[in-house]
C-alpha cells in the first residue's frame, strides 16, 4: 500500500484483516526499492495472461497479470514494484488501457501504475477509505458489475473485503472464458479448489451470506480457468464447477449441525 504522505501508521496495517510485521510498522519507498537491487518480473501464466511481478518480492509476494486482449491490454491487480525497464517491457507488450484492482491488500502502487501509463485505474467505491494515495486517475465504480472493455466485466463478489473484486474475460484466447480473482476466491495448494478468507494471515473465514452473494453473482459468467493472487496458482480447467464444489465444501464445514 503506497500512501500519498509520510505517517505514523497504516490503516491496512492495523485493521484485522491484516497485520503489523512483528518487529513494528516498516517503511520504504519507490526509489529505495529500486536502488535496493530489485527487479520486475514477466513470466506467462496462461494462454493472453502475463504474470507482473518483482524479484525480489515485494509485500506479500503477490504478482499481478496483464491480461493481452485484442481490444487493450488490461493489468488486473497491482504490485508494489515499477521501474523505467519494466514500464519499457511492458509497452513493448502493447501497454497497458485499464488497471482493476481486486481488494485493498492489493493496491500496491497502483496509482503510480496509472499514472505512468495513463490508463484508469478502477477500485469499487466500497473500498474508497482504504485508497492511501488518491489521484484523479482512480475511477471509483459502483454496484454489482461494471463493464472495462469488451468482455470484461468487474463482478464486486464482495468476499474479504466489501469491494471485493473478481474480473470475468469472456473472450480468452482459449475461448472459455477465464476468471481473474486474486484472494477473493482464493486458489489453494489442491488447484482444483478455491476458499474464501475474510482474514489470510489471521484466518478468521468468511460469512456464508457472504459467500452465497458472490456465488450469485458469478453464476452467469463461464469460465475454465481460475487466476489467483500469487505465482502459479492457477485452476487450469472447470473453473467455474470449482468454485461451486469449493463453496459447497466450505459451507458444510461451517454449518453448526454436525453434517
Amino acid at each position: 500500500m503506497q500512501y500519498g504522505a509520510q505517517r505514523a501508521d497504516c490503516p491496512v496495517c492495523l485493521d484485522e484483516r491484516q497485520y503489523v510485521g512483528w518487529e513494528g510498522q516498516r517503511w520504504t519507498s519507490l526509489g529505495e526499492l529500486r536502488a535496493g537491487g530489485r527487479r520486475g518480473r514477466l513470466v506467462e501464466e496462461g494462454p493472453g495472461a502475463i504474470g507482473v511481478g518483482a524479484e525480489p518480492s515485494v509485500a506479500v509476494g503477490q504478482r499481478a497479470l496483464l491480461i493481452r486482449s485484442p481490444h487493450g491490454n488490461v493489468l488486473w491487480d497491482c504490485v508494489g514494484y515499477l521501474d523505467d525497464e519494466l514500464a519499457a517491457e511492458i509497452e513493448d507488450l502493447g501497454g497497458i488501457n485499464a488497471i482493476a484492482v481486486s481488494h485493498p491488500h492489493f493496491y500496491g502502487v497502483m496509482t503510480e501504475w496509472g499514472k505512468v501509463f495513463d490508463a484508469p485505474v478502477y477500485v469499487h467505491a466500497a473500498d474508497r477509505e482504504w485508497v492511501g494515495r488518491p489521484d484523479p486517475v482512480i475511477e471509483y465504480w459502483t454496484g454489482d458489475t461494471h463493464d472495462i472493455a469488451p468482455g470484461m466485466t468487474l463482478v464486486n463478489a464482495g468476499t474479504h473485503f466489501a469491494g471485493g473484486t473478481v474480473l470475468h474475460w469472456a473472450d480468452d484466447p482459449e475461448g472459455d472464458g477465464a476468471l481473474f480473482s486474486g484472494d477473493i476466491f482464493m486458489v489453494v495448494m489442491d488447484r482444483r479448489w478455491v476458499s474464501f478468507m475474510y482474514s489470510i494471515p489471521n484466518f478468521i473465514p468468511e460469512r456464508p451470506s457472504t459467500i452465497r452473494r458472490a456465488l450469485a453473482l458469478v453464476e452467469p459468467f463461464a469460465f475454465e480457468r481460475i487466476y489467483g493472487a500469487f505465482w502459479g496458482r492457477v485452476v487450469s480447467s472447470d473453473g467455474a464447477a470449482a468454485v461451486r464444489r469449493s463453496a459447497d465444501r466450505y459451507l458444510r464445514f461451517v454449518r453448526d449441525d454436525g453434517s
